[in-house]
């Protein structure tokens, strides 16, 4: 694999896990957001080494897939939150 093959699998990876990693205050909020939360520091954990490890296109394509698929079942909970704390805001 190239160098620059590399860089781009590296740099794909790391904005999977980024983007996980941004919504952790929110995931703060969810009822059961706390269990997830346990995981976080295994991806900080894997996000610090990423450099080290060889990846194949095929494993960036899997992580992009397992990304894409957790941000969406992360959609109705994280809107429904939202609704709640603009209703709470009002209310007030």
């Amino acid at each position: 694999m190239s160098d620059s093959s590399s860089v781009k699998h590296l740099v794909r990876i790391t904005n999977c896990l980024q983007t996980i990693l941004d919504l952790e205050s929110q995931l703060e909020q969810l009822e059961n957001g706390h269990s997830l939360l346990d995981e976080f520091v295994v991806l900080k954990s894997f996000l610090e080494k990423i450099d080290e490890i060889e990846l194949s296109e095929s494993d960036v394509e899997r992580i992009e897939t397992a990304t894409s698929n957790f941000l969406k079942e992360l959609q109705g909970p994280l809107s429904r939150r939202q609704s709640r704390s603009r209703a709470e805001r009002r209310l007030q």
